[in-house]
């Protein structure tokens, strides 16, 4: 299978387990967040929240793209770490996945609603930086700027759901006469009807965008592990066939060439010459070729790192304000690089199908601990209908819109965030438990440098070992 020796394969299969068992945790460690307020207001019984919230978290994986994968993808430039040390690769992807467990199970054992996508992160920008202590490392190892954009997403979705919570809460007190959605549930009888369809569907959105969002991060985090441990197998998508990327890799040559140098500053001719470095490396790898057979195996490596490396320098060259190309020009060089990019952004049909397996079964096992801090713990009353609803609903919405940006959001943040809001809009500020609100900031601040230093350590290590 795959040409690898017995004990390589062997370790892969540990490797992707590995991320299996992280997806598996991230479902019983955020399944509170779509299911605590149907459970919590009675509208469906425990388990049949549980199962629902599985499906629809299960769907939300097939379905939702892959937009936020290759940005967890694109956090580590896996181009510059992999070298001809498959072991290397295996010290990597490992040291990220164990870093996150430990503290995804940790957080979930004293029954914190911290975020996996942190977790997840904080493990990945960690081996980066980890990487560039290394002696003879002269490659940058996380990029910086997909890692500003996420950080700036996961920053402003809890300050948006506590915000809009709140501003929904007022609205809902104004122009509702039926004040039933405002009181305490009832201990044993479930809601009115239309209030009970009304959480159902939060719940139901909250588990579609969860799995769509929260999965994605596991997709990604197989596709790192498959592209460092196996890069000339899984660099490029097998559905496709590299030759015919080029037409493509002709209109970006075309265009490049109407780009006068001279009239240029230094650093955008630097940008022009490495352009015109990766097109003519993409040039003599095609060269002769008819069909995709005759493309050797460890050329695909070489194809994707080309493609991206010219994606990145193209990218410098359309913002600079001394290049004058036609709208035209521009167009053909946007569909031209997009086109190039569908070969290296893909996740099989089998990657998909095991994160959806393990979020979904994760997510029918060890709900009850997160459960029970955001029901009850959060504010100082029983969660209300109104409260309910309007919390999933925000919530939702967040992880939604920022998958459409191919942005990742954290699931348990912005409900957490929008539950104590929910909580505020009530009776103000003093209506918050500050004991426990304390704890859930303290995870949400430590995560990332906890995660980061374990991870960075734990690379550290298993290179020393595995080196």
């Amino acid at each position: 299978m795959l040409g690898l020796e017995p004990h390589v394969l062997i370790l892969l299969i540990v490797c992707l387990l590995a991320a299996c068992a992280f997806e598996f945790v991230n479902g019983f460690h955020d399944t509170a967040n779509a299911v605590a307020t149907v459970i919590y207001t009675n509208a469906l019984r425990p388990w049949v929240a549980v199962v629902w919230s599985a499906f629809w978290n299960f769907i939300g994986v097939l379905t939702g793209g892959i937009g936020v994968a290759m940005g967890i993808v694109y956090l580590l430039p896996v181009e510059s770490l992999v070298d001809q040390n498959v072991y290397h690769g295996i010290a990597m992807v490992g040291a990220l996945i164990l870093a996150a467990i430990i503290w995804n199970v940790g957080t979930w054992y004293y029954g914190l609603p911290s975020s996996s996508s942190h977790a997840l992160i904080g493990s990945i920008l960690g081996v980066g930086i980890a990487f560039t202590l290394l002696p003879g490392t002269r490659s940058a190892a996380v990029n910086w700027s997909k890692a500003g954009e996420t950080g700036l997403a996961l920053l402003i979705g809890p300050l948006f759901g506590f915000s809009l919570t709140i501003i929904l809460m007022f609205l809902l007190k104004r122009f509702v006469a039926n004040k039933t959605i405002f009181k305490e549930p009832h201990k044993r009888k479930p809601p009115p009807l239309w209030i009970r369809l009304i959480l159902v569907t939060t719940c139901t959105l909250v588990s579609y965008f969860h799995g769509s969002n929260d999965g994605q991060k596991g997709v990604g985090l197989v596709m790192l592990i498959l592209i460092g441990i196996v890069p000339t197998f899984f660099a490029l998508d097998h559905g496709k066939n590299p030759l015919d990327m080029r037409d493509s890799l002709v209109k970006v040559e075309q265009v490049m060439q109407k780009v006068n140098p001279a009239d240029l500053s230094a650093d955008d001719r630097t940008a022009v010459t490495n352009i015109r470095m990766h097109t003519n490396s993409l040039d003599s790898i095609f060269a002769g070729k008819t069909e995709v057979a005759q493309l050797p195996q460890n050329a695909r490596f070489q194809i994707r790192k080309d493609i991206l490396l010219l994606s990145n320098q193209a990218k410098k060259i359309q913002s600079s304000e001394k290049i004058s190309l036609s709208a035209a020009d521009r167009s053909s060089l946007d569909s031209s690089l997009k086109n190039m990019r569908t070969f290296t952004d893909y996740a099989p049909t089998w990657v998909l199908l095991i994160v959806s397996v393990s979020l979904g079964l994760g997510t029918m096992i060890g709900w009850q601990r997160i459960v029970k801090t955001i029901g009850e713990r959060i504010g100082k009353e029983h969660l209300t209908y109104a409260q309910g609803a309007s919390s999933e609903l925000i919530a939702a919405s967040m992880i939604g819109i920022s998958t459409a940006y191919d942005l990742p959001s954290s699931t348990t943040h912005v409900l957490s965030s929008a539950i104590a809001g929910s909580m505020v809009a009530n009776r103000g500020i003093k209506n918050l438990n500050p004991q426990m609100v304390r704890n859930i900031a303290l995870a949400w601040v430590l995560t990332l440098p906890v995660t980061m230093a374990l991870s960075g350590g734990l690379f550290l290590l298993f290179r020393a070992i595995l080196g």
